[in-house]
């Protein structure tokens, strides 16, 4: 392709990326008046016609104008980008822990909802190896017992990388769904959310104590104690930020139980989108990391490690000077 045709080809999407550029790196203000909206796109065409006259070897003075535009493009689209993990870690590093403090009671009460039926039921479990059969079939328990096994079991043989990947995506989208659908549960006038909990505390507890009386222990907590730090406690914040809603339907106040709930779920979202990059991280550790075969100790250690970092972050992070 000859110089003229190429320019006379690319030049309309030159002059309008530049015109783009020019209004957004001016501000907010500039944009005004001016089509922006499809400008990473082309970004993307300019650095392909880039690529195109450094390898025909078009005119170097073409080649350095769009070398600028493929630089500025560049630029601004990293700034965008690091734009977005800073609000990120802002949300993180302040709005989220702030948010769960300011729920704290409801995040209390939905803490001792489930510890103490997972508690419970997890003591009869252990007294009464008949109970799990009341929650589970005896094919649902006998594989449980294998995968658990203190020798032979899946647990204590791990797995591949390719079998961890694979789990992750599953980890995140099982459990960010469980989140989602505790949180609009407690639209049920905040019954669905406390069932919620319940029935994950049924799950826990039965299945751990009657792990612990086979004598599968130490595979089993060596396997879920440092996933579960951000696990279990996003499920409970995403109980406390369904419960919210549920009150604002039960006792709206001065409100419509419409605009009660409105405010509610603006109160909730930093809780619950926190929550659901909890969950991701929790992921990430139950597929990467959980079935690593370690030596126990070194697993609860870091397990503990994780619970202690949680505890912290929500409490602490966040806070002014003088809270």
């Amino acid at each position: 392709m000859k110089l003229a045709a190429f320019e006379a080809q690319g030049r309309p999407r030159w002059d309008r990326l530049a015109a783009q550029l020019d209004a957004l790196e001016l501000g907010k203000g500039a944009t005004e008046g001016v089509d922006v909206a499809d400008w990473p796109a082309l970004y993307r065409q300019v650095c392909n016609d880039l690529a195109l006259a450094r390898d025909r070897q078009l005119s170097s003075a073409l080649v350095a104008e769009l070398n600028q535009l493929a630089l500025r493009g560049h630029q601004l689209l990293y700034q965008a980008r690091a734009g977005q993990w800073w609000a990120l870690g802002r949300m993180l590093g302040a709005a989220f822990p702030r948010a769960v403090r300011r729920e704290w009671k409801l995040v209390l009460v939905c803490h001792l909802i489930f510890y103490s039926l997972a508690l419970g039921l997890g003591a009869m479990a252990y007294r009464s190896p008949d109970v799990i059969y009341s929650f589970m079939d005896e094919t649902g328990v006998r594989e449980m017992e294998n995968m658990y096994d203190p020798e032979h079991g899946s647990v204590q043989k791990g797995r591949g990388a390719e079998d961890d990947a694979q789990m992750f995506g599953f980890y995140v989208w099982n459990n960010v769904s469980i989140a989602f659908r505790t949180f609009a549960s407690g639209l049920a006038f905040g019954v669905g959310a406390v069932a919620s909990l319940v029935w994950n505390a049924l799950s826990l507890g039965l299945v751990a104590g009657h792990l612990a009386r086979a004598g599968s222990a130490k595979p089993f907590f060596g396997f879920v104690v440092a996933h579960s730090a951000f696990e279990l406690t996003a499920m409970l914040l995403a109980g406390a930020a369904g419960m919210r809603l549920g009150l604002a339907l039960v006792a709206p106040g001065p409100r419509t139980r419409l605009s009660a709930v409105r405010a509610a779920a603006g109160q909730s979202l930093p809780i619950i989108s926190g929550a659901a990059l909890m969950l991701v991280i929790a992921a990430g550790i139950e597929a990467f990391w959980s079935p690593r075969v370690l030596p126990l100790a070194l697993k609860l250690s870091v397990g503990g490690a994780l619970w202690t970092l949680v505890a912290l972050w929500l409490s602490l992070a966040g806070r002014a000077h003088g809270d």
